[in-house]
């Protein structure tokens, strides 16, 4: 017999079939609308253009009548054609250096889950934290969230779930009330951490990149992983342990509750990891020198290397992995060409379509119309103008990609944030930030997806937590934006 949760999804599979429909159709109607018929004073041909492009990318993302990788080719297209820019200006954003420095954090992480080194990292950490239930989950949210810094978000729920559900088996003799609530903290103290985690680091989750893509190819300034990890840490530190809190003192009360045999379970994963492999020795040196050159980049190795930049440290991490015998194999490398199958063409290809609407914006003068005509916007307050903007990104990514509401996005904050009295790269950061912390649906993030499909959870439990997971977030990024920011960047 179907379940109440079996319908809702069968129910948003029609419903999201239909948005699809719609979707395909409204995004090229739309266009063509405004193209032809919407002449704003002020706006040149060429921003309308760009405007009418952005509508149907927007439309196509929002509804995924199509692929996002797919619709994110349509610039190619379409800005050659309606003379906003030459095929050669436009392709280049496809190659744009922050790609290469996804890539080389992505083939980073690929090594790092290939030898098993996400796995001992996770397991001692959670070793450490003892047999009481309130203690396991913080262990899984820290392990979790140390992962997601580097790897991605989707990735490290994956590798997390399968300890959690062997954890939740350990826990399966004793069906009470408090093992309940343990299972459902557990699912949703990955999920959280796993989108958390990423707030941290620039390769941390997707949208990091995108936001230092935006400002560089608008303000040719560089936002580098020190000045976005001296911001994106603190919050992730912060709101990490708020969570944890949450989860196991209010939203699923845990007490002093412990785990019969976790301990055990733990203590038998650990043996049976034996001794680090050279392979893991490898990695783990590559990944610490690669993640304190980046970190040291801008005050010490650039003056000892001039012209270094963090794609090139990323690059060189990346190359090594494929130099470095495995040990297992002395013909190969750690990394095989194999291995690079792995790496998330999708997504890169999402990144430059994102790239190409943010070029577009600055040289069509669309940003700078946009600017004017918000001039309005400064009569609400600085803090109330970002609370509002954190807010609509964080509840429009429940519904939407993350990646993908940040790339529409973040071109029109620019010229908002100028209109409102901000520093532009304040509203664009706070968006970032906010896309990252949908914590409410299924299809917010990929990790509550993974979560959702545990098992343990059911579509309350999500909204009911993640809800008020969603506010806490939103009030704490906005204060990050108001005080931090400024302050951290020298705006």
């Amino acid at each position: 017999m179907a379940t109440q949760d079996d319908k809702i999804q069968a129910d948003e599979g029609v419903h999201g079939f239909l948005m699809r429909r719609i979707g395909f159709w409204a995004g090229p109607l739309l266009f063509l609308l405004l193209l032809l018929t919407i002449h704003p004073a002020g706006m040149g041909q060429e921003a309308i253009a760009v405007m009418a492009v952005t509508v149907w990318i927007s439309i196509w993302w929002i509804t995924e009548s199509i692929p996002l990788p797919v619709t994110s080719l349509l610039p190619i297209i379409l800005f050659p054609l309606l003379k906003v820019s030459p095929i050669v200006d436009t392709t280049s954003a496809y190659g744009h250096p922050l790609i290469f420095l996804y890539i080389g954090g992505f083939l980073l992480a690929i090594a790092i889950e290939k030898t098993g080194l996400h796995n001992r990292i996770a397991i001692n950490i959670i070793r450490g934290m003892g047999t009481r239930l309130h203690m396991i989950v913080l262990g899984f949210m820290v392990s979790t969230g140390f992962l997601s810094m580097w790897i991605s978000n989707t990735a490290t729920a994956v590798m997390m779930l399968p300890i959690g559900l062997a954890i939740i088996k350990v826990a399966s003799g004793t069906q009470d009330e408090t093992t309940v609530r343990f299972n459902k903290a557990l699912m949703l103290a990955i999920a959280y951490a796993a989108s958390i985690g990423g707030v941290a680091t620039l390769i941390g989750t997707p949208p990091n990149l995108v936001f230092a893509g935006v400002v560089k190819d608008m303000y040719h300034t560089e936002i580098s992983f020190l000045q976005w990890f001296m911001v994106g840490f603190p919050l992730a530190i912060v709101l990490l342990l708020i969570c944890w809190w949450y989860l196991t003192r209010i939203g699923f009360p845990l007490g002093q509750a412990t785990l019969h045999g976790g301990k055990e379970e733990m203590d038998r994963r650990h043996a049976g990891l034996g001794l680090m492999s050279r392979s893991e020795k490898y990695v783990t040196i590559v990944f610490i020198t690669v993640a304190v050159s980046w970190i040291c980049r801008s005050f010490v190795l650039e003056k000892l290397i001039p012209g270094v930049d963090d794609t090139i440290i990323a690059m060189i991490g990346g190359v090594v992995l494929f130099l470095i015998p495995s040990g297992e194999d002395k013909k190969g490398g750690i990394l095989s060409w194999v291995d690079a199958h792995k790496l998330p063409w999708g997504i890169i290809l999402l990144f430059g379509g994102g790239m190409a609407l943010a070029e577009a914006f600055e040289s069509s003068g669309l940003a700078t119309w946009i600017g004017s005509s918000m001039t309005g916007l400064s009569v609400l307050g600085t803090f109330m103008v970002i609370l509002m903007v954190v807010a609509i990104v964080n509840f429009l990514t429940e519904f939407t990609s993350n990646l993908a509401t940040v790339t529409m996005i973040l071109p029109v904050l620019a010229p908002i944030a100028v209109a409102a009295g901000i520093h532009p790269f304040v509203l664009m950061a706070a968006a970032t930030l906010a896309a990252s912390c949908g914590f409410m649906m299924p299809a917010g993030t990929p990790p509550n997806a993974i979560a959702f499909g545990s098992g343990y959870l059911r579509i309350t439990d999500m909204i009911r937590t993640g809800f008020v997971m969603n506010l806490i977030s939103i009030f704490l990024i906005t204060l990050v934006a108001y005080f931090l920011i400024g302050n951290m960047w020298n705006l």
